[in-house]
């Protein structure tokens, strides 16, 4: 029988990881609704940046326990396979989930007998005039549609994964030096990739600039990076940083027309800041604007998460540990929520029964997966092995058979 000791130990999780991946769902989902109004109250309406920051850099971490570890137990071979796996799953539910949800838009435009919802809302002409040569590029990643560029990006920073791991066992400055590389190509030099070869439109997230943030929450993980101590002259710096980055267009209740900024005559600082918020490029005041923000939050959860208790954080938590599947949902559910929207109205209470709707369909996709990861059935297998192997020691000895006695 096998020894405790040789058993493989269970990863343990990170709730502060979980419980923000969580909390990134749901804004996600707010902020695709179509025409949402809770949309004017999600993060990146006060800030630079926004719930695909928090994405992308608790991606990273999470890549960090995932395959980090495989890196360095079974070497680097081993852990470039695995990486391979992950990568095949990620585009596969990339062409998934456009294949549903742009299924969903047809239905719905044969429905109302337009095309609002492939042309208008969504921008699919472009890919309806060359059906045939379009899903063709969408198999190579050559085409990313609007909407849909986020799993892409996703994929390409998890293919990465094995140059960056193979820098770091020369040395790790060297993982530094190629992910700056990587972020001035994009920001200072333009190098992007081209997400429709007959518009010419390029992609909305460049994983050149976003590997910086990916691969910041890759080496706090792995240690590569260390804590930031609790300082509160740098808990003052990120407020200050937090506040007076608030755009004037913020729509707080307190506020004037144009915002706190405008009243103060900062218009014209914020269109100049503005050109060093690209988020397509991931630029350098966004970079710190969530740098700002992740102190703040990482402060306020506590040592180890130790404040994150209740009902609400094990709901995040629950959420954010189906990180995948949940986003998958969110994608479709943010369209179909909108279609309802569309239909029902955008009152207040139809927008909060739709958000709601949404939220709560999200949160049983997580409990869902989560059931089925748990291998229930396996467990119910085990149980049912158990009580056979009870049932036979409880018989009486083999040589008390009579069929054993004959033949001895």
């Amino acid at each position: 029988m096998t020894s405790i000791a040789m058993q493989p130990k269970a990863r343990i999780r990170d709730p502060r990881l979980d419980f923000f991946r969580g909390v990134g769902m749901f804004i996600i989902l707010v902020a695709h609704m179509p025409e949402n109004l809770w949309a004017e109250w999600i993060p990146a309406r006060f800030g630079f940046s926004d719930a695909a920051d928090l994405f992308v850099f608790c991606s990273g971490m999470a890549s960090a326990i995932a395959f980090g570890g495989v890196f360095a137990a079974r070497g680097w071979l081993m852990g470039a396979a695995r990486i391979l796996h992950r990568v095949w799953q990620v585009y596969w539910a990339h062409i998934g989930s456009f294949v549903v949800v742009v299924s969903l838009a047809v239905a719905a435009d044969r429905w109302t007998g337009t095309h609002f919802y492939t042309s208008e809302r969504m921008g699919l002409d472009p890919f309806f005039a060359d059906v045939q040569g379009n899903f063709a590029r969408l198999a190579t990643l050559t085409y990313i549609p609007d909407w849909f560029d986020i799993l892409p990006m996703y994929l390409l920073l998890l293919a990465m994964i094995p140059i960056i791991m193979a820098l770091a066992a020369v040395n790790r400055w060297l993982v530094a030096a190629f992910v700056l590389a990587l972020w001035v190509s994009a920001n200072v030099f333009g190098v992007n990739l081209v997400a429709d070869p007959t518009t010419g439109r390029m992609w909305y997230f460049n994983p050149l600039g976003w590997a910086l943030i990916f691969f910041t929450g890759f080496g706090f993980m792995r240690g590569w990076l260390p804590a930031p101590p609790v300082d509160r002259r740098l808990i003052i710096a990120a407020i200050a940083l937090v506040v007076a980055l608030v755009p004037p267009s913020c729509q707080l209740m307190f506020a004037c027309d144009g915002g706190w900024g405008a009243s103060i005559g900062l218009d014209g600082a914020y269109r100049t800041l503005a050109e060093w918020n690209s988020k397509t490029s991931y630029g350098p005041l966004r970079y710190l604007h969530f740098l700002a923000t992740a102190y703040l939050a990482w402060i306020a959860v506590g040592e180890g998460g130790r404040r994150l208790s209740g009902p609400f954080t094990e709901l995040m938590r629950r959420v954010g540990q189906q990180t995948l599947a949940v986003f998958l949902t969110g994608l479709f559910m943010s369209q179909a929520c909108g279609m309802l929207l569309d239909w029902l109205g955008r009152g207040f209470f139809t927008t909060t029964a739709v958000n709601l709707l949404g939220m709560a369909v999200l949160t049983a996709a997580a409990f869902i997966v989560g059931w089925f990861k748990s291998t229930p059935w396996r467990a119910a297998r085990t149980r049912a092995d158990q009580h056979t192997a009870q049932g036979v020691s409880s018989e009486r000895p083999p040589s008390s058979d009579p069929r054993i006695a004959r033949v001895g």
